[in-house]
């Protein structure tokens, strides 16, 4: 059956879940809310926004290494124990993570974290861009507010899509690994080097 976008934010809003996961839960649930509460409880995906308040505090730090050594990438994840830290999972998850930010090459976690003067010279280039481009002036706000979305799920971690699987995000995976694992999990900062970025060129 169809299913309504309005009905996947609902769904999405009282739990935390991701869209991708919201979705299929009232498909799975024939467009009932309730039925895909409880779908979405029993598969464990409906606790993520309830542990998200929580403090993690430990974690691993993880890295990666690409392309013969000339690109790298230093992440750390948070968990609440140490004992999740330990698992498979956890471990797993840090380490695609690494993978993702070097292949992927996020410059921020999430949109929060965009200081607003690059923000504003955004802005005012997607602007620029449609007056150019001789768009009528009634519509130019909604271009630029389309293109800032662009802008988010490009540079910002938790909006792109997830390098292993192009149908979620790297907010749905990581919704999903905290409802798995039971546990506030949270991607704290990251770096990635590579060679030579940043040097000018001197003749």
């Amino acid at each position: 059956m169809e299913i309504s976008i309005e009905l996947v934010k609902d769904l999405r809003q009282r739990t935390g879940a991701g869209i991708v996961d919201c979705k299929a839960a009232l498909q799975e649930a024939g467009g009932s809310i309730e039925a895909a509460i409880d779908y979405l409880r029993k598969k464990g995906l409906a606790t993520a926004a309830k542990k998200a308040g929580r403090i993690a505090t430990d974690g691993l730090v993880a890295s990666y290494i690409h392309a013969g050594g000339k690109m790298g990438v230093l992440v750390e994840i948070n968990c609440e124990t140490d004992f999740v830290a330990k698992t498979g999972d956890f471990q797993e998850f840090v380490k695609n993570m690494a993978m993702h930010i070097a292949a992927a090459n996020p410059q921020f976690i999430r949109r929060e974290d965009v200081p607003p003067e690059i923000l504003e010279k955004e802005k005012d280039i997607y602007r620029t861009q449609a007056l150019d481009s001789g768009k009528p002036a009634k519509v130019i706000d909604k271009i630029v507010e389309g293109k800032l979305e662009r802008f988010y799920s490009e540079t910002c971690l938790l909006e792109q899509t997830y390098i292993r699987d192009s149908d979620v995000t790297v907010k749905e995976v990581l919704d999903g690994m905290i409802g798995k694992l039971g546990e506030n999990i949270a991607i704290r900062r990251f770096a990635r080097f590579q060679l030579g970025e940043g040097l000018s060129s001197r003749s």
